[in-house]
């Protein structure tokens, strides 16, 4: 495609090149490193001037220093005259912190809206973002994108008895996510309704719905330490469900996560490359990843060629 460059950062270097790869595209060139003061330098290594450019960074690893390397790769193409720069974000970072939920709490989610707003960014594509009110926190575009027609395509594709299953959530917040799947299948849904002490720590949890002699799929937009799917996956296996499965848009997978899976009743967890899972593979054999560099290489192709992307939300792109 003419007049258009696509860079990647440090954080999913794999998954940009599979974009790219799509797109019949080489990543364009560009060098970060850090002083040995740890301030991020980052090199623009062509020109951009007048050109339509796309950065991949997703919102994982080492996020603090991830976001600045974003910050100033933006910036950098901005003042180098870029015609747009759209930040390419399959994992938004900071999306948990999306309101304010105790006293003198931040919205950081808000805080990078402003900080990627200031940068000189024109247009955000994301995908599966924790809380869909995000969106508001900008006065750009912004493109989610949904993990749900890949998902379900699995799910149809690896589940010999997806047609006696029963898809769950593991929170209410999840209530949305789950009928539109279930619909999507033309099969029942569950609930399960928790009750957290405190962050990453659920004290009580009841399930709504009956799981009896069905499989349970588990469904979350993402997942860190994996308390909360773990004691889910007990629970639906004391309620009589066959088998559980747990699909999620980003394993974060941080701390005791891995050990958790591993003990864990899953037949699998499945997870898409938003983040990075060749490691995590390594540790847990449960792991099995969807690719969607094709819908971020459909949804970028799209933009720059001024079309809908109203497809994306309702089928994979072949």
């Amino acid at each position: 495609m003419p007049n258009m460059v696509l860079f990647s950062g440090s954080s999913h270097r794999d998954l940009s090149q599979k974009v790219a790869d799509e797109l019949g595209l080489d990543l364009g060139k560009v060098v970060t490193k850090k002083f040995s003061n740890q301030e991020t330098c980052v090199e623009i290594g062509e020109s951009v001037r007048g050109k339509d450019v796309y950065i991949v960074q997703s919102g994982c690893g080492e996020v603090n220093d991830n976001l600045m390397e974003l910050l100033i790769m933006i910036n950098a193409c901005k003042i180098a005259s870029s015609s747009r720069v759209t930040a390419v974000l399959p994992c938004f970072p900071y999306a948990c912190q999306d309101k304010k939920d105790t006293c003198r709490a931040p919205i950081s989610a808000k805080l990078v809206a402003n900080m990627l707003s200031v940068a000189g960014v024109d247009h955000i594509i994301t995908m599966d973002l924790h809380a869909s009110q995000i969106q508001g926190f900008f006065d750009i575009p912004v493109d989610n994108l949904y993990a749900e027609p890949a998902v379900v395509q699995w799910i149809k594709e690896n589940v010999p008895e997806w047609k006696n299953c029963i898809i769950v959530s593991p929170d209410a917040g999840g209530a949305k996510r789950v009928t539109s799947m279930a619909d999507c299948l033309s099969v029942d849904f569950a609930l399960i309704h928790k009750e957290r002490k405190k962050a990453n720590q659920v004290d009580h949890m009841v399930l709504v719905g009956d799981v009896k002699d069905r499989v349970a799929i588990l469904v979350n937009d993402m997942e860190d330490t994996c308390g909360t799917i773990c004691l889910a996956a007990n629970q639906l296996i004391d309620a009589g469900a066959m088998k559980v499965y747990t699909v999620l848009t980003h394993g974060i997978f941080s701390g005791p996560a891995i050990s958790r899976i591993n003990h864990a009743p899953f037949e699998a967890v499945v997870v898409t490359n938003t983040i990075p899972q060749e490691e995590k593979m390594k540790a847990c054999t449960k792991i099995q990843v969807i690719d969607i560099s094709r819908i971020l290489a459909e949804a970028i192709r799209r933009t720059h060629n001024s079309e809908s992307m109203s497809y994306l939300f309702r089928r994979v792109p072949f």
